[in-house]
């Protein structure tokens, strides 16, 4: 409690209600309990705790890992949490009701890229067989999973299904993981909950299921699963325990596409919105801090994330992928600068075109099960992703003069597309104007009226 009192009184000494932000106005809740997994991507909660940006908010902040994403977003519903680390698709999800029904908002995209596809070392030595290879020796890259096909066929010739897992059904490493499989010609199957059948495999030629981020690699291990898509450090850990062979990122898949999210509850938001603004403003400025002169503060961001109370990984691990490399097959790493991106490229921005993704997918893979229009999906995003909100606390740390105009996107535009973003591996043009337009363009997956 001494201490509590003391860092209120130098919040005060200090000046914090002479700055621009004081037109927020102080927190309505100061003392706040916040939600993560153990992955590298939660990153900006530990950075604004451990460099003092929630305190510089007035806001008394405990961050507390969970066991797994159904328990993070129940317990945000339930008001134990006041908001979590969460998976894009979660606050989507929970609006369309889509599993488990509640409004949950974003106001703040967490970070882009960050996972990858791992398969077994077994499974890795048959897709090798068919991979073209540079001079070194090494695969080309990206991998398509067109060299998996040949794997997927012998363990149906054997009568045996062909098992991966992903960490939820409407995280985006479900919908990248379905994306990569299907660009390759392997059908990762269809979702009919209007028949009570949510288990995703309808038609499937390779099982997906889920499995929590950190049992991925024991999982492998233990045969339960041939391969896995995740996020870090959990490919990497693959490696280093010389089980598994991440075989490409999700950079490759999709450059620059938005991963996870910080999500609240609409009744929290509503109840309060200086709290709100606030906490969003620490975020921010543990982005800017993660990738601020070129990842300068990385490696202090490695040791601060490898404490058993954040991420709890080896630092080598962690900063395999973090510090701006990511390592293949042993031995094989490669420069993939923004394999991890917190900041650059308005990465924080809650794109509309993000949550039309996520909704696309949704439909493709028969979560969403009839086909709904253009404007639904419009009113959907702008429902869940909040950009309005964002922008405040975006233009109150540029009054303050603690970020520049320039780090932000134009906020007099109406920002609805993500700009620098790449090609997906298919080819498919993203056309987030036009969604039923897009969802119809895929040779797998559902199209028009149809239901699995």
């Amino acid at each position: 409690m001494k201490l509590r009192q003391f860092a209120v009184a130098l919040l005060l000494l200090t000046g914090l209600n002479t700055l621009a932000s004081a037109d927020i106005g102080p927190a309505e809740k100061p003392d706040l309990k916040l939600g993560f997994i153990k992955l590298t991507d939660m990153a900006p909660l530990a950075i604004a705790w451990e460099q003092g940006f929630f305190l510089d908010e007035g806001l008394f902040v405990e961050l507390e890992a969970q066991a797994n994403w159904k328990v993070l977003l129940d317990r945000v519903i339930t008001g134990e949490l006041d908001g979590a680390h969460m998976l894009a698709g979660q606050p989507l999800g929970a609006t369309i009701g889509y599993g488990t029904k509640a409004n949950i908002i974003t106001a703040f995209s967490m970070d882009l890229n960050g996972n990858g596809i791992t398969v077994s070392n077994a499974v890795w030595e048959g897709m090798k067989e068919s991979l073209p290879m540079q001079a070194n020796g090494l695969p080309e890259h990206p991998i398509s999973a067109a060299s998996l096909k040949p794997v997927v066929e012998a363990y149906k010739d054997k009568s045996e299904r062909f098992r991966m897992g992903m960490v939820f059904p409407v995280s985006t490493h479900n919908y990248e993981l379905r994306y990569w499989l299907a660009a390759g010609g392997l059908n990762p199957g269809f979702y009919s909950p209007q028949t009570g059948d949510t288990s995703g495999t309808l038609k499937a030629d390779v099982h997906l299921s889920v499995t929590p981020p950190p049992q991925m690699p024991a999982t492998l291990e233990a045969g339960t699963i041939q391969g896995y898509c995740v996020g870090e450090p959990w490919n990497q850990q693959a490696v280093f325990q010389g089980i598994g062979v991440p075989v490409i990122t999700d950079y490759e898949i999709w450059p620059n596409n938005p991963e996870k999210v910080f999500g609240v509850s609409e009744g929290w938001a509503k109840q309060n919105p200086n709290t709100h603004l606030r906490m969003l403003r620490a975020l921010i400025r543990a982005a800017h801090w993660l990738d601020e002169n070129d990842n300068a503060n990385r490696e202090e961001a490695v040791k601060i994330l490898a404490r058993s109370n954040y991420v709890g990984a080896d630092e080598k691990v962690i900063a395999n992928s973090m510090t701006g490399t990511f390592e293949y097959e042993k031995g094989d790493v490669r420069s993939v600068p923004d394999f991890n991106v917190f900041f650059r490229y308005y990465a924080t921005y809650p794109y509309p075109s993000d949550a039309i993704w996520y909704l696309t997918q949704m439909r493709r893979w028969g979560q969403i099960a009839e086909a709904k229009s253009d404007d639904w999906y419009m009113k959907t995003a702008a429902q869940v992703y909040r950009a309005d909100i964002y922008e405040q606390a975006a233009q109150s740390l540029i009054d303050d003069g603690l970020l520049a105009a320039s780090d932000f996107p134009d906020m007099a535009n109406d920002n609805f597309a993500r700009p620098q973003q790449g090609k997906l591996i298919d080819g498919v043009p993203f056309t987030p104007a036009t969604p039923n337009a897009y969802i119809d363009s895929f040779d797998i997956g559902l199209k028009g009226q149809q239901t699995p």
